[in-house]
């Protein structure tokens, strides 16, 4: 007996270390998975990546948000879209803007219809912050980062019915989204182009357009 307990006792004594594989596996899963703007980055530990498959709210509100933040700083793009929310600034409709009414907040943005698609927001809102927090992460400063590109796809209709009189059924559908955005450091600043380089490369883009090829020189 006393033997089975010492036994018992050196069996608990020393406990294997916890594995270390789930970890690695999902290493294999982030460096596995793919963005619709994958062309764009060229290093994934220089900028802040989230993105959102299926969610519930409309696309044509989302993208014309999403084309309103492209190229904002992360804090003013925070700012615009709390502004949203509490309807102070509004959203300007430049593609999808069928039926849309005007307002006095869309002549900043050199248009007259725009709206406050509150929904589309909170999503996008949340979308940046996860961005935000996942390239502070890589070691970037939040002050740098602004918002390179956002990617808002349609998503499969989800499809119901309503019972309409004498029979009828006419389909409820909702329009899901995909959304992807991407938070980069603002790049250094290109030089400017010598006076006599930008003449040559429009003489040659001339020759390009006229010829169909380049003049040998």
């Amino acid at each position: 007996m006393v033997s089975t307990a010492l036994h018992r006792l050196h069996s608990y004594a020393a406990p294997s270390p916890a594995p270390t594989v789930a970890a690695s596996r999902i290493d294999i899963q982030l460096d596995k998975a793919k963005y619709a703007s994958q062309h764009l980055i060229k290093d994934r530990k220089a900028v802040g990546i989230s993105k959102g498959s299926y969610l519930r709210v409309h696309y044509k509100n989302t993208r014309e948000t999403a084309a309103a933040l492209t190229g904002l700083s992360l804090a003013k793009a925070v700012k615009f879209l709390e502004d949203v929310q509490t309807h102070t600034q509004c959203v300007p409709f430049r593609r999808h803007n069928g039926s849309v009414g005007r307002t006095a907040q869309a002549k900043v943005h050199g248009v007259v219809q725009g709206r406050w698609p509150v929904k589309s927001a909170k999503f996008l809102l949340a979308l940046v912050k996860n961005a935000q927090a996942n390239a502070e992460v890589n070691g970037l400063d939040k002050d740098e980062l602004f918002v390179k590109n956002i990617v808002v796809q349609q998503a499969p209709k989800m499809r119901r019915r309503t019972y309409r009189a004498h029979g009828r059924i006419n389909p409820y559908q909702s329009s899901p989204t995909h959304l992807e955005v991407i938070l980069a450091p603002y790049g250094a600043e290109v030089p400017a182009a010598s006076e006599e380089s930008s003449q040559v490369e429009a003489i040659e883009a001339w020759e390009v357009a006229e010829c169909g090829k380049r003049t040998e020189t």
